[in-house]
C-alpha cells in the first residue's frame, strides 16, 4: 500500500487526506495544533460557541462535491439553513440596508439611496453570473503549468470578458453614482483580503453567489463541516496526530521523501503534501532560500483583529446573523491605511457576527455570542504596530460605534473575551506576514503567475 503524509489539518490537509485514503493510501495527518482545522476553528466556553474562522457558508455545491468524492451525501451530515437577508449593513448616516435575495425589497431599498440604481443593480448582478460561470469554468481549480495554458487565443478574450484588468471600485462607478452603493457591493472584497480599489472587478461574482446562490449556514456551526470530514476520512482509515510540530521536508534528488519532526523522528512516505501557508512551507520547511525571499517581495492580504464576546444580557434585536458597519464616509482612507500604512484605519469598518439569530444554541438563553473583525494591516518589518494598542482602539471603537447605533453592549457584561489579532496568525497558525487570507489574489499573483 503507498502512503501519504500532510502536513497539517486545515480543511484543505483533512480533503485530501480523505481522498488519498479512498484511493487506496494508507494517509497519516500531522498538525502542530492539539484540534482539527486550522483558522477553521471554535471556541467552546461555559455555554458560549463561537466559529473562529470562517463564518460564511457559500457555494455548497463545492462542499457537495468534496462530500460526494469521498462517497458520501453533504446533506446526511451537514442541516443548512438559509440566510435572507443575507446581511443587515449600517452605512455612516445610519443607513440601515439588508441585502437579501427578495428583488422588490432591493428595489426598494436601493432606490431609497439612489433613485434608479434598481437596472444598474440587475445589470450588475448579470455580469457577476457571467463572471461566476467563466472563472469557474475556465480558471478556478484549474492548474496552469506553462506560460501559453494561460495566455492562448482562447483565454485572452476571457479576460477581458472577466474585466481583470481594471478594478472592482472603478467598474462600480458604471454602475452606481453613489459612493454608498459603491461601498455596499464592494465590501465583500475583503473576504479574500483584498481593497476593491486594488481588487480584480472579476471579483463581482462574489456578491452574484451571496445574493443569487445565497448565504448559507449549518445548524451547529462552521465547525460542523471540520467534523463531519475528520470524521469521514478518519473512518476510511486516516490516522491523525495532533500536537506534533513538523520541522522540515526531506529531499530525495528532486522529489520530498519524508518529513523530520520536531523530536528528530523522520518518517518516510511515497507522497507528502503540505498543507500550510506557501511561503511558511518554503522558509521553514523547504531547503529552497531562493522562493522564500521571492515569496517574500510577493503582495499579501491583510490581517484581522478578531474578538469572541460571551456577552450577559438581553440579545440585540438590531442585529442578524451577518452585520456589517461600513466607514462608507471614509472609504478610501481605510483602506489605505490598511494596504499602505499597514495598520488600523482610525475610523474602520467592522463585522459582526450573531449566530444565535439562526442557532440559539451558541450561547446560554440569557447571553448571547458574538464575533467581531476588524480588518488591519498584516504584519512589515517596515512599519511595526503598537498591535496591543490596536487591539485596545479597537475593541474601543467598536463598543462605541455599537453603542451609537443602540446596540449597547457593556463592558463589563462581556464575561469572557478571546481575541486573535496579527501575532496569533504568524505565530499559531503560521501564517507569513500574519496575513489572514494569504497571498495576496492580485492579478499577477492568480492562474499561472499563482505561486
Amino acid at each position: 500500500m503507498k502512503t501519504a503524509l500532510v502536513i497539517g489539518a486545515g480543511i484543505g490537509g483533512i480533503a485530501i487526506s480523505a481522498r488519498l485514503a479512498k484511493n487506496g493510501f494508507k494517509v497519516t495527518v500531522f498538525e502542530k495544533n492539539d484540534t482539527p482545522g486550522g483558522r477553521f476553528n471554535k471556541i467552546e466556553r461555559h455555554g458560549f460557541r463561537f466559529d473562529t474562522g470562517p463564518t460564511l457558508f457559500l457555494m455548497p455545491e463545492i462542499f457537495a462535491d468534496t462530500y460526494s468524492s469521498l462517497g458520501e451525501k453533504m446533506e446526511d451530515h451537514l442541516d443548512l439553513i438559509r440566510l435572507d437577508p443575507t446581511y443587515r449593513v449600517y452605512l455612516h448616516d445610519n443607513t440601515i440596508v439588508d441585502l437579501t435575495s427578495d428583488i422588490n425589497d432591493m428595489r426598494v431599498q436601493l432606490d431609497s439611496i439612489e433613485h434608479g440604481s434598481f437596472p444598474a443593480y440587475l445589470r450588475f448582478l448579470s455580469e457577476g453570473y457571467r463572471h461566476y460561470n467563466l472563472s469557474l469554468k475556465h480558471f478556478v481549480g484549474r492548474n496552469f503549468i506553462n506560460f501559453f495554458q494561460f495566455f492562448n487565443p482562447k483565454n485572452i478574450p476571457l479576460i477581458f470578458k472577466l474585466k481583470a484588468l481594471t478594478t472592482h471600485y472603478k467598474n462600480l462607478t458604471h454602475y452606481f453614482k453613489d459612493p454608498r452603493l459603491r461601498a455596499l457591493f464592494s465590501f465583500q472584497n475583503m473576504y479574500l483580503g483584498l481593497s476593491p480599489y486594488k481588487a480584480l472587478a472579476t471579483y463581482s461574482l462574489l456578491q452574484y453567489t451571496e445574493l443569487a446562490e445565497g448565504v448559507w449556514f449549518p445548524r451547529g456551526g462552521m465547525y460542523k463541516v471540520i467534523e463531519t470530514l475528520v470524521k469521514i476520512a478518519e473512518n476510511l482509515g486516516v490516522q491523525f496526530k495532533y500536537g506534533i510540530s513538523v520541522e522540515k521536508i526531506n529531499i530525495d534528488g528532486s522529489r520530498a521523501s519524508g518529513i523530520t519532526l520536531s523530536d528528530g523522528e523522520k518518517i518516510n512516505a511515497d507522497l507528502i503534501i503540505a498543507n500550510a501557508d506557501l511561503p511558511y512551507v518554503y522558509s521553514k520547511l523547504l531547503p529552497d532560500n531562493t522562493m522564500s525571499k521571492k515569496l517574500n517581495k510577493k503582495k499579501y492580504t491583510s490581517s484581522a483583529l478578531m474578538f469572541y464576546w460571551s456577552v450577559k444580557g438581553e440579545r440585540s434585536k438590531k442585529l442578524l446573523h451577518h452585520n456589517v458597519f461600513l466607514a462608507d464616509n471614509k472609504y478610501e482612507e481605510s483602506f489605505k491605511s490598511i494596504f499602505n500604512d499597514l495598520t488600523l484605519p482610525e475610523e474602520p469598518s467592522f463585522y459582526v457576527c450573531a449566530p444565535t439569530r439562526t442557532d440559539p444554541s451558541f450561547a446560554p438563553s440569557d447571553g448571547d455570542s458574538l464575533l467581531i473583525l476588524v480588518p488591519v494591516g498584516h504584519i512589515s518589518d517596515e512599519r511595526p504596530q503598537n498591535w496591543d494598542y490596536l487591539r485596545k482602539y479597537a475593541k474601543e471603537y467598536v463598543l462605541s460605534k455599537l453603542s451609537d447605533l443602540g446596540i449597547n453592549i457593556s463592558p463589563e457584561n462581556i464575561i469572557y473575551e478571546d481575541s486573535i489579532g496579527p501575532m496569533d496568525y504568524l505565530n499559531s497558525l503560521n501564517l507569513s506576514k500574519g496575513s489572514a487570507f494569504g497571498l495576496s489574489h492580485n492579478f499577477m499573483q492568480v492562474g499561472y503567475f499563482r505561486p
